[in-house]
């Protein structure tokens, strides 16, 4: 592990970057554990630094295409809004400005009558019709924002789809969890939240602009000579924050990273007396996660008041130059300056909430970034040229011819490796830990490609197979069970698609499983709860055995599958997985060796090489390496 602990993060796009200091918490990727080689091993954490703030809106934006109907008749229906916002308040002018002639003798009370009826009416119709648009709009906006959100999480779940092995042994499953809900919940809060303002303020921002014009081109001066200022104190502010946004968001993964593992993991930092040193560093998380969120919140909430205090400038001056024009030769009437007022506060709210949607904007960039990070991790090497094999009946030879392959490339594990199986042979791979077991069968799966040569199947390359039939022909059991929250009959069955109640009791019967089954009150529709800690850890592995001996497979491979059982119930299973494993290739990675003892041929490998090979007998004969490791388990060895 420690040589994880030297390589560098990899940025999103897995182009080569600077660790970020500031996050203590950030752990380098690296290659899997050789041990176990599914095991995640790493944080993955985006740069301190927005990697291109332009191009990820840019690229959020080509997220909208499939809704731009619903985004036209948004636009079209915010367009009506504001213009009956705009022209609405020009009838209240009209009617304060007849009022005032009226009080001056320059109409009579009928013509003013009349007026105010006629303008009245008209500014209900306006109301009214803009409360149904309006009201529209909104719908349409919420409803393309949560279809956004179901088309980002589809696009990441298909993404992980085509990673690699390798992706998910250096990631952190809390993180992965952390993008797909909080990194989406605060894209798609933010877009929901953000896009009617940003139509409506553009909108708004011309349509007031052009009324302040009409009404007194020298107050309109005036008003906009605020503008500069708004632009400045936006950008600033918005420059400093962007950084405390994103790193909020990256101590947030680790926050999530470190609440799945500890928790995932609680018995063991119960057994070891860890609670108070676990708790610390959550603690120290926690810290550093609200006093970064302090700071964007704090950057970002300044804005507005700012704003609001250069607008407030603004109403003043324009009150006082109104003011200096109502005594002119062409005098300004009352409804012009009070309605003109009304127009300023107008023309400077879509700014400031423009400065409003710049600061949503931080944080939408911020986990739009780590879901595009993901997006363009580099996935599994596309199949070409691959030939279907589907009506072939393969009988399960394997070869290994010069297999060359490293996790990382300064440090070979595997070199010139050269290896022969028969069908139906039982070939049993041992040795210590690290010695490259588990990535034998990594390769034989192509769940890592080789970095060089070859490995047949039935003398054809299995890169000339499809992943999918490929992986078809095996039947795995790990050490580590796997088992879904459902019934025990659909934990199963997930080995064959259409299997029959029959072929269910068959597989588990002969797995030894079927009579604690039985004794369930709910039988085989017992439903296991998450990580199925309502069963032992023996009966987890029985079933993930009968899920093996379902589906049939022509090459099994036996990961330690008997590790977590007691010795009665291993000589059944080593029974039924003889029963299994006839007429079969099958390769057991074994540690006791007493289940090997009867194998074809037993490999002993040793830095990524086979040192020897044969059978029980002829290794014990040899007094080598697999000599050594037997006598430690079955004899006394002198001190």
């Amino acid at each position: 592990m420690s040589d994880k602990k030297d390589r560098k993060i990899k940025e999103m796009n897995n182009q080569p970057q600077e660790r970020d200091p500031s996050n203590k918490y950030q752990r380098p990727q690296g290659g899997p554990r050789r041990g176990r080689g599914h095991t995640p091993g790493g944080w993955a954490m985006p740069a301190e630094k927005a990697k291109d703030f332009k191009g990820t809106v840019r690229r959020l934006i080509t997220f909208f295409k499939p809704y731009k109907a619903q985004l036209i008749i948004i636009s079209v229906f915010t367009l009506l809004t504001i213009a009956i916002m705009v022209i609405g308040p020009n009838f209240i002018r009209l009617i304060m400005n007849d009022m005032q002639k009226f009080i001056n003798g320059e109409l009579d009370s009928a013509t003013v009558a009349k007026n105010v009826a006629k303008f009245f009416i008209i500014i209900l119709s306006l109301f009214a019709l803009r409360y149904v648009v309006e009201t529209t709009s909104h719908v349409l906006s919420n409803k393309v924002s949560i279809q956004l959100g179901r088309n980002l999480r589809n696009t990441m779940r298909e993404k992980l789809e085509k990673l690699p092995i390798k992706y998910f042994d250096g990631e952190q499953t809390g993180n992965i969890l952390s993008i797909f809900s909080n990194d989406v919940d605060t894209v798609i809060n933010s877009l929901q939240q953000s896009l009617l303002q940003i139509i409506s303020s553009f909108f708004s921002i011309v349509g007031f602009f052009v009324m302040m014009f009409i009404i007194s081109w020298q107050l309109t001066i005036i008003a906009i000579i605020t503008l500069p200022l708004y632009v400045i104190f936006t950008k600033q502010i918005a420059k400093k924050s962007q950084t405390k946004f994103i790193k909020r968001q990256r101590f947030l993964g680790s926050l999530n990273g470190n609440i799945e593992e500890v928790f995932s993991g609680n018995v063991i930092v119960k057994l070891f007396g860890k609670q108070e040193e676990s708790y610390e560093k959550f603690q120290a998380i926690n810290n550093d996660l609200t006093g970064v969120a302090k700071a964007a919140a704090f950057l970002s909430g300044l804005i507005r008041p700012i704003l609001e205090f250069i607008t407030n400038i603004g109403y003043v001056a324009v009150v006082f130059v109104g003011g200096i024009l109502a005594g002119a030769a062409n005098p300004l009437l009352i409804g012009d300056i009070a309605v003109f007022i009304t127009y300023q506060k107008g023309f400077a709210n879509p700014i400031l909430n423009i400065a409003s949607i710049v600061n949503q904007l931080q944080s939408t960039v911020a986990g739009a970034e780590r879901i595009f990070g993901l997006l363009n991790e580099v996935e599994e090497i596309k199949e070409s040229n691959v030939k279907d094999f589907s009506d072939k009946v393969f009988s399960g030879s394997v070869q290994f011819k010069d297999i060359d392959f490293s996790y990382e490339e300064d440090k070979e594990l595997i070199k010139g490796l050269n290896l022969e199986i028969y069908p139906g042979r039982q070939i049993a791979i041992v040795g210590p830990t690290g010695a490259g077991k588990t990535t034998l069968v990594n390769l034989l799966m192509r769940f890592y490609e080789v970095s060089d040569g070859n490995i047949y199947i039935d003398g054809i390359k299995s890169t000339d197979v499809t992943r999918n039939n490929l992986r078809g022909l095996f039947g795995m059991v790990l050490q580590d069970t796997w088992l879904f929250s459902g019934s025990i009959k659909e934990n199963v069955a997930y080995g064959k698609d259409g299997a029959t109640d029959e072929e269910i009791i068959q597989a588990c019967k002969q797995a030894h499983v079927h009579h604690f089954i039985e004794t369930l009150s709910e039988g085989y529709d017992t439903v296991l709860k998450e990580d199925a800690s309502n069963i032992s850890q023996g009966q987890k592995q029985l079933l993930t055995i009968a899920r093996a001996i379902l589906c049939n497979p022509k090459i099994l491979i036996l990961d330690e599958a008997t590790s977590s059982v007691d010795t009665r119930t291993e000589s059944y299973i080593q029974n039924a997985m003889d029963y299994m494993m006839e007429g079969k290739t099958s390769f057991v990675i074994a540690h006791r060796l007493s289940t090997i003892k009867n194998a074809n041929m037993i490999l002993v490998m040793d830095q990524g090489s086979i040192v020897e090979q044969g059978n029980h007998k002829e290794l014990l004969a040899k007094n080598g390496v697999y000599a050594d490791l037997y006598n430690s388990q079955f004899l006394n060895q002198p001190t």
